[in-house]
């Protein structure tokens, strides 16, 4: 009994990821950019009793201050836009590409893999499909010094195919890729 308990109580034997990727893709503003995928993720054992666990998968510009967390079911925080793994719209800040009309928390505005409605992070392989269904409403906020860009990539109806690398945490190669800041300054 003592077993247990001490085994119930451990973290279990969970392998530790960080997922990421990069490509190059338009913003809203048709600049070329590269933008970023990234989230960690624990793999258990199957005879372990806990699930698979991952964070929210985040979308970063290059040269944008937005950044969308896309999350699915297990996440208290996804949103009721749609099921899957979604980013919903913020009323203010998102426009719907396909009508032009506000965006708003049961907007979809960015899926992972839309086509299937159960897909969850964990499930994720090393390809995926990002659908971005939603443009912003300001691109950028402030002016002078304290301007701030909040473009992100742009929306299409046919979804980004993405590549995705997998490595165990703590590996010397496992941060992805920083942006080239110098194109932002270059503008």
């Amino acid at each position: 009994m003592i077993a247990i308990l001490i085994a119930a109580s451990m973290p279990g034997c969970a392998s530790y990821y960080s997922h990421f990727a990069m490509f190059p893709a338009e913003n809203s503003s048709g600049e070329s950019r590269q933008v970023r995928l990234s989230w960690q993720s624990a793999e258990y054992p199957g005879w372990w009793f806990a699930r698979n666990k991952a964070t929210s998968v985040k979308v970063e510009t290059q040269c944008s201050d937005r950044v969308w967390r896309v999350r699915d079911g297990d996440d208290a925080d996804a949103g009721s836009c749609s099921t899957g793994i979604r980013a919903c719209g913020e009323s203010g800040m998102n426009l719907v590409a396909r009508t032009g009309k506000p965006a708003t928390e049961s907007t979809r505005c960015m899926a992972i893999n839309a086509g299937d409605p159960g897909a969850r992070i964990t499930g994720i392989g090393g390809k995926l499909e990002l659908l971005v269904s939603c443009t912003p409403a300001v691109v950028t906020e402030g002016s002078g010094d304290e301007s701030r860009n909040l473009d992100y990539i742009r929306a299409s109806s046919v979804p980004y195919t993405v590549y995705v690398r997998k490595v165990p945490r703590g590996a010397m190669h496992a941060r992805p890729p920083e942006f080239d800041e110098m194109a932002c300054n270059a503008e």
